[in-house]
């Protein structure tokens, strides 16, 4: 099945978020890996203008997002729900780590519809809620600050949900890409270079071509890690050139 149908399926469920800013940072982190269904269980405070602030070009989602009374509503029709526990709890299901779950939760979306489930911002979710779920997750944080807020536990495990989706290789955007401008310099362009630089160090006594020791080796080496393109050799020789000619009008100043 499509990543993006698989993604389709997936429903980010907010039980009694208090804070629309964190509904609106929910969306946006939502939207950003993919994801589009977002549902909320008794908000406090929504529709509101700071959830669409914090949402910054995922306000489409806040729209859409579906209202529920209950969160047994909201998972309605649903084939596998995972709920976030930063606890862990003597009822309830078990609690995995979260490229386990995801794993899981992607299965069940090849048969239908799926839900990641956050709790509240102050008492996560209760053991109620927690019971309403076939598995839970656990977001490793370090253990003597492990307060994550809610929008960025929604980034976290929608990043995890985007990349195991794709199978670690998700589409990169054209804009994010530099584009290649220069091509790779070819062999005797490099070699001129070396010359150059050769050139160069004799001239200003750094290198000693009776005792050259292994000083050009290792520049080649250093310069052979990489795949020197054109502009940057003609960079490299222009900053040598440029060397060059104050060496030669301080040698005529003495």
């Amino acid at each position: 099945m499509k990543p993006e149908v698989l993604l389709s399926r997936i429903r980010i469920v907010l039980c009694r978020p208090s804070h629309p800013g964190n509904i609106g940072a929910a969306a946006r982190a939502m939207k950003t890996m993919g994801l589009t269904r977002l549902s909320l269980v008794e908000p406090k405070h929504f529709p509101d203008p700071e959830a669409e602030t914090r949402a910054t070009g995922a306000v489409d989602l806040l729209k859409h997002a579906e209202i529920h009374t209950t969160l047994n509503a909201a998972l309605a029709g649903t084939v596998f729900v995972v709920g976030l526990s930063a606890r862990r709890r003597d009822l309830g299901p078990e609690i995995g780590e979260p490229r386990e779950m995801v794993e899981r939760l992607l299965c069940a979306a090849e048969e239908g519809d799926v839900a990641l489930v956050f709790g509240n911002e102050t008492m996560g979710l209760s053991n109620d809620e927690i019971q309403c779920c076939h598995a839970a997750v656990s977001i490793p944080t370090n253990p003597e600050f492990s307060s994550l807020n809610l929008g960025s536990a929604v980034q976290v495990l929608s990043y995890e949900v985007r990349m195991a989706a794709f199978s670690g290789r998700p589409p990169v955007s054209d804009t994010l890409v530099t584009p290649f401008v220069s091509p790779t310099a070819k062999h005797d362009e490099v070699e001129g270079l070396y010359e150059h630089l050769q050139s160069v160090m004799t001239q200003t006594g750094f290198y000693n071509p009776e005792q050259p020791g292994r000083l050009m080796p290792k520049l080649r080496r250093l310069f052979g890690r990489i795949r020197l393109e054109r502009d940057e050799v003609n960079i490299l020789r222009g900053v040598l050139a440029s060397t060059q000619n104050k060496t030669r009008h301080g040698s005529r100043h003495d």
